[in-house]
């Protein structure tokens, strides 16, 4: 009889894959360390969803979090930038190749800190990418100082209070322009890969900042990271599930009880409220919730926003489907007679 392992290596996706073919290196992470939950939910996720590695293109840019694109899709394309500048490289590198699948690991120092400036415009320009945000309220790799995520009132293990206000990343990424915002915390398998499978499946920027208790830093009492924090101030929107445009599931809620998202592709995403009145096509009463749950302690997860209409940097600049390098010279260089006239225009 074969092992669970053996089967689940066999199983196939719809391209003729094994998960073994969307595996990457071996990690270097502490034991425990959520970002390796996260990995193993991305890689499945583009699995079940069939997307080939070699059409996706992975950014990070330094720390504990921007290591882990080293362990899933190793047949994937992939850039490892300076710290904080992980947008600009997967701008460039998206807006050359449009037919590429982007995602971008960071971490709460990489994106809240350093790397504030740079997300900022990525939101805004509403980049087709993933944006997951492997988030642990301290910085890992320079022995867990708080970063700008930290909850006011939390405490290290040296027993040092955060005493600064907190950066919201995802109150910040719906105000300024983000398609696809969620939250999720690493121990919560199913929320977790429902929301993947949903932010790949989008057509626009999804930014999903997932808390992941750091095991060596800040998984203690008195941290608001932690597995004990979280699981016990968790407070999920809805019961959410994600099904592909090739995957037709009929699933039956009772009237006035659920929500449901179709996606550009066709993929459908269905909320099953257990809050009444939310309504996460709403941007104005998502961040109006996720002030007044931060006010109270509560960890609020699940599909936050969503718009799947809103247009894209690449729509705004109008690009063609084909990479910007095979284009011949013939639809890259103006005629003579263009030219002319816009140096006559400058005169």
């Amino acid at each position: 009889m074969a092992t669970t392992a053996t089967a689940a290596a066999a199983r196939q996706n719809r391209l003729g894959l094994t998960v073994l073919d969307y595996r990457g290196g071996k990690t270097t992470l502490c034991a425990g360390c959520g970002h390796n939950a996260i990995s193993e939910r991305i890689l499945e996720a583009y699995f079940d969803l069939g997307v080939a590695p070699e059409r996706v293109a992975k950014f990070s840019g330094i720390g504990c979090s921007s290591k882990s694109p080293a362990y899933f899709m190793g047949r994937s394309h992939a850039f490892n930038s300076v710290h904080g500048r992980m947008p600009s490289v997967a701008t460039g590198a998206l807006l050359a190749n449009t037919t590429l699948r982007g995602v971008g690991v960071s971490g709460d120092g990489d994106t809240a800190s350093i790397g504030i400036g740079q997300f900022v415009h990525l939101v805004r320009r509403n980049l087709p990418l993933l944006y997951v945000v492997e988030n642990n309220g301290v910085y890992g790799l320079t022995k867990g100082q708080f970063s700008a995520t930290a909850d006011p009132g939390s405490t290290l293990k040296g027993g040092a209070v955060a005493d600064q206000p907190a950066i919201d990343l995802c109150a910040l990424a719906i105000q300024l322009g983000a398609s696809f915002v969620g939250r999720s915390f690493s121990g919560d398998k199913r929320q977790l890969s429902a929301l993947l499978r949903g932010a790949i499946a989008h057509r626009g920027l999804a930014v999903l900042d997932v808390i992941s208790p750091c095991v060596t830093f800040n998984d203690h009492e008195g941290s608001t990271k932690s597995f004990a924090y979280v699981k016990a101030h968790d407070e999920p929107l809805s019961e959410l599930s994600f099904v592909p445009a090739f995957e037709e599931i009929a699933v039956d809620h009772p009237p006035g009880t659920s929500v449901e998202v179709t996606l550009h592709d066709g993929s459908r995403l269905r909320l099953e409220k257990l809050e009444e009145g939310f309504d996460p096509r709403d941007r104005v009463r998502s961040i109006t919730r996720l002030v007044s749950s931060a006010s109270g302690g509560a960890v609020l997860t699940g599909l936050l926003f969503v718009d799947p209409k809103a247009p894209t940097l690449v729509d705004r600049l109008g690009l063609v489907d084909e990479p910007l390098a095979t284009l011949p010279e013939a639809r890259t260089r103006p005629a003579r007679e263009v030219l002319d006239a816009i140096n006559a225009s400058l005169r």
